[in-house]
């Protein structure tokens, strides 16, 4: 097959997606940045208004077209990490640490294999010169092992340092204050747990220092009852504000039509402006059922599901056990050597264990299973994920084929034209639309992994997470790369083969480097058009105003509209751009040009994210970081494929020199890998003995303190005082955060000398643990040294200065209430309360007589919410709840203020 036959689309597919995704990278940059400082509550919540802890509030960004770029790339780890959390951090650093790399790895890459591969070669057109394809002598084949054996290697090195900080500043997370004294990180959650345990008195008898042991027990029946009971209260509270909002509307039509307040006399009897026949109603069932006034129906029923639930949670104790236990210790300490030591004389008894899991993020459907259904369930779940990922290699093979459609031409005459069309338009159609389709088919399937992954057992919202990001990246690199390779490299090649059956594995080793270019794209589409989407958020910029106005009928809805932040899924986020970086080394040696783009998409995806974690998003599910080093792994796929695909090539290409040379490069990454991940594997997921107790052997740490009075203890918990919502006021605009340390730099701890203060054990500087004892001094020195040598600037004591104070502090979201704490680790229903119902007040005095009404029955407020002069609802204040002290005056309706310089284009 000759040039002749087809025309060759490499520099039209990469054109046409750096026009296209340009384009939309522009518009919606500036869209972003003229609705940044007017939509306050889409674009940086955070600072504007006080819908996060105090003690992590940050300074606003300058309100400047570009001014806040600069101070924004300043911000420190520390910063980072107290408005991310780990998770957001490693992501974060996940994304520069990628993007860094294939920037450093141009300046001796592109100089060395981009001559080697353009000149004398077989002269391709267009990007094509610049990859491996168009190398036509075997002995040029020795600058891409070389340049293979650099880059290769070298990012065996940076997992080496990333896992090593990785490990140093979670085991500094977990051995602060705000970690180390929460319930969960004192609770182990043990399961299959046999019959002679499941009793508190006999588990007691198998470890030492127990506060409270919590026997996992079903509540069936109880838990339909209070699901019904929930959902009829918040029915009656939204009856009850439709039913005032009707009598303000009639109340303000009549004061219209009178000519004002002092024409007419109004009374509070409700009925008198909206008869009871135009009270709100509902079916029982569904289309079908008997119709009730709601509020009447409400009045009767809630009390005897009350009763009912009562009575059913005083008897919960009577239930049978699940062979799930949650286990209290006094302290950290004693819940890791717990967790850590061998449980039980049977195998897979009391396994598995974990520790940190909040009471909130229980999935309590998984904690009943015995270890037979918990095996052939994950069987059953991993088995159906393989199936789905056979069958969907059909839909993404066509996509493939669409990119290199203009190969078939030869043995597919009618498809010629194609040719027809202008040369932007094929490139759209070869390049832009198989990137978008393959972005849309990976979109449907995170739905369906989760569900195999409570199916399989996972007993936390974390390890369902962690479950989805294993699974969706083999998605990711199985559909998105492999297949969508292969079927475009062999529709690249088909006329051909059929031609020359015998060179079919020649020919596709020649033209699988083309297929880089469709890859390209890709990137191209996650750099620019992700990456400012990222940033526009134009879905909820979209749901906030118009499904607010549509279905916030309640001040409830409204103010959780207002309140609730987004937050990131790990578990569907990391794959994607793991799988980019897949993607990236595979070709980096074959086709080098991928790198420029990789580089610039990374960090403009960096730069968007870093925004957003830090200024938009609420901190997510704390997995504490765990997702970034199973990334780093799964990035090792893509060294692994690159490897084997140029040794391929040198196979094809009969470079036996290069050949060997390769083999060696490939048998050296698999002995890193396999040391990384003995000397890594543990050790990540465990806090170690050595960050937990004292360097003298005596003092307590956070870790490790001991109360031997529990009453005094209740005493302390009770007195600190619960997270206040104070007023939502937007703040100053024209400060922000002057600190100048990078995530990506290594210099920015305090060096830590002399003698430690161990009277506090609240500060974590000032409790020098036996991790604290190494002798490697810890100096200044520049950056080539610090680089490599990890071991010492990348230790525990180097990276401690890198956590925010808030890790000194205790955590204002940690149950308090020591009833609260009685029941944390029990089934939900069992401490449920109804819901504190919430309606506005009017001026006429109808929601108090509403209230009256419902007294005795549920507990209802009119408290914060009221009906403006208009009729419409506006909330002050936080609901109410059984804890009145939670809710302090904010500011009603935070829309109607508008700082005069907020739309402003520069300081």
């Amino acid at each position: 097959m000759t040039s002749s036959d087809t025309k060759n689309t490499s520099t039209s597919q990469v054109l046409s997606s750096l026009v296209f995704n340009s384009i939309v990278f522009g518009v919606f940059l500036i869209s972003f940045i003229l609705l940044r400082l007017k939509e306050k509550r889409i674009y940086q919540p955070k600072s504007s208004y006080e819908l996060i802890d105090e003690e992590k509030r940050p300074q606003p960004l300058p309100s400047g077209l570009w001014q806040w770029i600069i101070p924004l790339l300043k911000k420190s780890d520390n910063f980072i990490i107290q408005q991310a959390g780990l998770d957001g951090y490693f992501f974060l650093r996940y994304l520069l640490v990628i993007s860094v790399y294939c920037g450093v790895s141009m300046l001796y890459i592109f100089p060395t294999l981009i001559p080697i591969n353009v000149v004398h070669g077989v002269r391709h057109s267009g990007f094509d010169m610049l990859a491996f394809s168009n190398v036509d002598e075997k002995h040029r084949y020795y600058g891409h092992v070389f340049c293979a054996w650099a880059f290769f290697w070298g990012f065996l090195y940076v997992m080496y340092r990333e896992l090593t900080l990785y490990a140093s500043l979670r085991q500094n997370v977990l051995a602060s204050p705000r970690y180390a004294k929460k319930l969960s990180s004192r609770t182990v959650l043990f399961q299959s747990v046999p019959d002679q345990y499941l009793s508190e008195v006999e588990f007691g008898k198998l470890f030492d220092n127990v506060s409270t042991i919590w026997i996992a027990r079903g509540a069936k029946e109880l838990s339909k009852l209070v699901e019904e009971r929930d959902k009829l209260a918040l029915q009656l509270e939204g009856a009850e504000t439709a039913y005032l909002k009707k009598a303000v509307k009639a109340v303000n039509k009549l004061k219209k039509k009178h000519g004002g307040v002092e024409a007419l006399s109004v009374s509070n009897d409700i009925e008198t402006y909206v008869p009871h026949k135009k009270r709100p109603k509902h079916r029982l069932k569904f289309l079908v059922g008997k119709k009730v006034d709601t509020i009447d129906y409400a009045k009767e029923k809630l009390p005897e599901l009350n009763k009912k639930i009562k009575e059913l949670q005083a008897k919960h104790m009577e239930e049978k056990p699940m062979n799930s236990v949650f286990v209290e210790f006094k302290s950290q300490y004693d819940a890791q050597k717990a967790v850590q030591m061998v449980r039980h004389h049977t195998p897979l008894m009391l396994t598995p264990g974990y520790v940190g899991i909040d009471p909130h993020d229980i999935q309590w459907f998984n904690l009943r299973m015995h270890w037979l259904e918990r095996l052939v369930r994950t069987f059953g779940s991993n088995s159906a994920i393989v199936a789905l990922v056979i069958l969907w290699a059909i839909p993404v093979a066509f996509v493939g084929l669409v990119s290199n459609i203009t190969y078939l031409t030869n043995k597919l005459p009618w498809l010629r034209f194609i040719y027809n069309m202008p040369t932007q338009l094929l490139g759209i159609i070869t390049s832009l639309a198989p990137t978008i389709a393959l972005t849309l088919l990976m979109m449907l399937l995170p739905i369906f992994i989760r569900k195999m992954a409570l199916l399989s057992g996972a007993p936390s919202v974390q390890h369902i997470e962690y479950y989805t990001q294993q699974s969706y990246f083999a998605f990711q690199v199985i559909q998105v790369f492999l297949v969508t390779t292969l079927a475009s490299s062999a529709t690249s090649t088909v006329t051909a083969i059929v031609n020359e059956p015998t060179s079919a594995m020649k020919l596709l080793a020649q033209n699988l480097p083309k297929s880089s270019n469709f890859y390209i794209g890709y990137i191209m589409l996650q750099g620019l058009s992700i990456s400012s989407g990222a940033l526009l958020q134009i879905v909820p910029l979209i749901t906030f105003h118009l499904l607010g106005m549509l279905l916030d009928s309640t001040a409830r809805k409204k103010w959780t509209r207002f309140t609730n932040l987004p937050t990131m899924s790990w578990g569907t986020t990391f794959p994607v751009y793991t799988n980019l970086a897949v993607i990236t080394f595979s070709y980096a040696i074959i086709s080098p040009l991928i790198l420029l783009f990789a580089c610039v998409g990374f960090f403009l995806l960096y730069i968007a994210y870093l925004y957003n974690l830090t200024y938009v998003y609420q901190e997510s599910t704390d997995s504490r970081g765990i997702h970034y080093p199973r990334a780093l792994f799964q990035t090792m796929v893509g060294l692994y494929l690159g490897q084997i695909c140029l040794l391929g090539l040198f196979v094809v290409g009969k470079g036996w020199g290069p050949i060997v040379l390769q083999a060696i490069c490939l048998g050296v990454t698999v002995f890193i890998h396999v040391n990384l991940n003995a000397a890594y594997d543990h050790l990540i997921t465990v806090v170690p003995i050595d960050t937990m107790k004292a360097l003298d052997g005596k003092s307590n740490t956070p870790s490790y303190v001991r109360i031997e009075n529990e009453d005094e203890e209740k005493d302390e918990i009770k007195e600190l005082p619960p997270f206040q919502i104070k007023k939502y006021q937007p703040r100053s605009s024209g400060q922000y955060d002057q600190r100048t340390t990078s995530m990506f730099s290594d210099n920015t701890y305090e060096i830590q000398t002399g003698v430690f203060d161990t009277d506090n054990e609240n500060n974590i500087n000032a409790v020098p643990l036996l991790a604290d004892g190494d002798t490697t001094p810890v100096v200044a020195a520049p950056f080539w040294k610090r680089f490599f040598q990890p071991h010492i600037y990348l230790s525990y004591k180097a990276v401690k200065s890198r956590l925010p104070e808030i890790y000194n502090l205790p955590d204002p979201k940690e149950m308090t209430d020591p009833e609260d704490i009685k029941h944390a680790y029990d089934y939900p229903t069992v401490s449920s309360k109804c819901p504190y119902l919430w309606i506005p007040r009017d001026p006429y005095g109808f929601s108090t007589v509403q209230i009256q009404e419902l007294e005795g029955i549920v507990e209802i407020s009119d408290e914060g919410a009221s009906f403006n002069e208009k009729g419409a609802i506006e909330w002050e204040t936080a609901p109410p709840s059984y804890n009145d002290s939670q809710a302090e005056k904010v500011i009603s309706n935070p829309f109607k203020e508008e700082e005069e310089d907020d739309l402003k284009l520069s300081d």
